[in-house]
């Protein structure tokens, strides 16, 4: 009998996820965006493999300057053009998918599990202790996120690091209140109250119970959290707290063009597009996710 109810669970779990994909594929625009998606991490894993097997083709296309060739316009040998220090904009283009896209994703991990955490305590226990962390939640939530994440790489040192921090920080009132809210709703169900009955601890619901019933508008909100998250790094980069040179990043290579944005467009358009295509896929896919998993949209 529990063989055929979990082969039962099994293939209604399957269903669900085949319904949303059902629903999810019918949006042109929101697969486009993922296919766009998936082809830059499969390019940012291949850098990562190339630079294992021969850094020397990082250091000879993507870092080394060639100051004979600089602001060349694009061309068949160079497709892109080339920098203000003569360096391939293509090369540096695909180099740069990895700072943005992993470092982006990271820091969004990072405002995930704590502003989750913050999020499924507050809905749950409710009372005081949802009083004084939805009171803080709100306090960081009146500092605008760039310039949180301004203060906090001004204050401790732009390495890596500190940028993963300051950008993860940011976004961890906005994951707060994703998580709590749902839970809310969730926490008053049967089921909860059934668990509660036979005396399953409060970490058990919440992690076993409560947050996977809540993970649609964390799933979208994470799509949407990537992409700002990828906007603030550049916009890092740009202002010189970023990433830094002669690292490929698309918002440091924008800061380094704008002295040439008259003369050679091809050094600010380029990464500028990259920005835009990189956020735009990462926004249609996350409202094709988000009507795919309401159900209230059953089409």
């Amino acid at each position: 009998m529990s063989k055929a109810k979990k082969v039962q669970s099994s293939s209604q779990q399957r269903t669900l996820w085949q319904e949303t994909w059902r629903r999810f594929k019918k949006n042109k625009l929101a697969v486009a965006g993922m296919i766009f998606l998936i082809a830059l991490v499969v390019i940012a894993i291949a850098t990562i493999i190339i630079d294992a097997v021969n850094p020397s083709i990082y250091e000879i296309y993507v870092i080394k300057q060639n100051l004979r060739e600089r602001l060349a316009p694009p061309s068949a040998a160079h497709i892109f053009g080339q920098d203000e220090f003569g360096r391939d904009m293509l090369m540096r283009i695909l180099w740069s998918i990895r700072s943005s896209l992993f470092m982006g994703a990271l820091s969004i991990a990072l405002s995930c599990i704590v502003g989750g955490l913050f999020g499924a305590i507050a809905g749950y226990y409710g009372g005081k202790l949802d009083n004084v962390i939805m009171r803080i939640m709100d306090v960081f939530l009146a500092i605008p996120s760039m310039l949180l994440a301004i203060a906090i790489v001004a204050a401790f040192g732009t390495s890596l690091v500190n940028v993963l921090l300051a950008i993860g920080i940011s976004y961890v009132p906005t994951f707060a209140r994703t998580v709590r809210a749902p839970i809310l709703t969730v926490k008053g169900q049967d089921y909860i109250e059934a668990a509660k009955a036979v005396g399953a601890s409060d970490f058990r619901i919440i992690f076993k119970y409560i947050l996977p019933n809540s993970m649609a508008p964390i799933i979208v909100q994470v799509t949407l959290g990537v992409a700002g998250a990828i906007l603030s790094i550049a916009g890092l980069s740009f202002l010189g707290l970023g990433i830094q040179p002669p690292t490929p990043e698309w918002g440091a290579m924008l800061s380094g063009a704008r002295s040439y944005i008259r003369s050679s467009w091809h050094i600010t358009v380029i990464p500028g597009l990259a920005i835009m295509l990189t956020i735009l896929a990462l926004n249609v896919m996350g409202d094709g996710l988000r009507d795919a998993l309401d159900p209230r949209l059953k089409n």
